[in-house]
């Protein structure tokens, strides 16, 4: 008798407390879109999970020309830089030597059409879409140059 008792004392317990938890659960659930609990709009969860890269590609593109074309140091040091200089995504860095000489070895055009497409992790014109051809062959012969 005296175990019948424990085990109804113990089914008694396991269930006020499985009560206990569903209540936790699921009341914080029942009060979502009646103002108790902000959820934030739509724009605001846009802009809490926007990707790092993107913002910062849309600063380096924002770098807008005074209508000269750029060189090719001005180029690399406004675009290029950022990824060649630290090797960010796997892109080779400046002055690496045997990083660039297969690159180098498929010449001059091949690079520019790489630069102007996007290749990998870069993306087309390096993520600047207003730099020009000149200004994307000056860029690529600055970076072989360093790399040679």
């Amino acid at each position: 008798m005296a175990q019948q008792q424990n085990s109804s004392r113990l089914t008694l317990i396991i269930t006020i407390v499985v009560a206990i938890v569903l209540i936790i659960v699921i009341w914080p659930l029942s009060m979502i879109g009646k103002g108790s609990v902000k959820t934030g709009s739509g724009d605001e969860v846009d802009l809490r999970i926007q990707p790092v890269a993107r913002l910062e590609l849309a600063k380096a593109a924002a770098a807008k020309s005074d209508g000269k074309p750029r060189d090719g140091a001005t180029v690399y040091n406004s675009v290029c830089m950022a990824c060649h200089a630290s090797g960010a995504a796997g892109a080779p860095k400046a002055g690496d030597k045997a990083a660039w000489a297969p690159r180098i070895a498929t010449g001059t055009a091949a690079l520019i059409t790489s630069v102007t497409n996007g290749k990998n992790a870069m993306p087309a014109k390096g993520g600047s879409p207003d730099l020009t051809d000149g200004e994307i062959k000056a860029a690529v012969e600055h970076l072989v140059n360093l790399s040679k």
